[in-house]
């Protein structure tokens, strides 16, 4: 007797015999969970590749283009120059530096919280480029001038009359727009479809 309950299982240890009451298998969850890896791995690697390319151009531009005259991309149209900005997303807000420290951490916050449900790519990717952005433009609130949690991001890239940004604001907006994609196509993160 104890060995049918060993091999059928019992009421208090349903797993036993490998299905759990949805009657998904053990083989399952490890499968899930190693999908739920994958995706998690290409939201921190579009993170950190969208984080890399913010920092890189931004060390570059406070080296070769602060204080220097702008350069022209594309005739008057496209201008790289360089800029701080103590607000957010073209130059809003300079008064509520500290205020768009609090929100870029919270949103980074979040977006790890989404991630422990994370099945879809197209969301992985849309995430990390929030996140990159997100951790790009924070960098600057930390560690540039005026101070901790007050610094200016540096912004460089001038469409003409356009306000000047740089490629973590590029991320974010992207990443965000990505995001309403999926929304109404009815993609959630963790991979359902669903139709409204």
């Amino acid at each position: 007797m104890a060995e049918a309950e060993r091999i059928i299982g019992t009421p208090e240890n349903p797993e036993v015999d490998g299905t759990d009451e949805g009657g998904s298998t053990a083989a399952d969850a490890a499968v899930n969970a190693g999908r739920g890896k994958r995706k998690i791995l290409a939201l921190l690697s579009v993170a950190v590749v969208a984080y890399l390319l913010d920092l890189g151009t931004k060390m570059l531009v406070v080296a070769k283009l602060e204080h220097q005259p702008p350069i022209d991309i594309i005739g008057d149209w496209l201008q790289f120059r360089a800029i701080r900005n103590a607000g957010a997303a073209f130059g809003i807000g300079e008064a509520f530096t500290v205020i768009f420290t609090i929100i870029a951490t919270g949103v980074i916050v979040v977006i790890f919280r989404i991630a422990r449900k994370l099945y879809s790519l197209p969301w992985a990717i849309a995430l990390g480029l929030l996140l990159g952005g997100a951790l790009g433009n924070l960098t600057d609130r930390i560690f540039r001038a005026p101070g901790v949690f007050e610094g200016a991001v540096v912004d460089f890239i001038a469409p003409k009359n356009s306000a000047v940004f740089n490629l973590a604001d590029s991320a974010i907006v992207c990443g965000g727009i990505l995001i309403v994609i999926l929304s109404f196509k009815g993609l959630d993160p963790d991979g359902t479809v669903h139709k409204d």
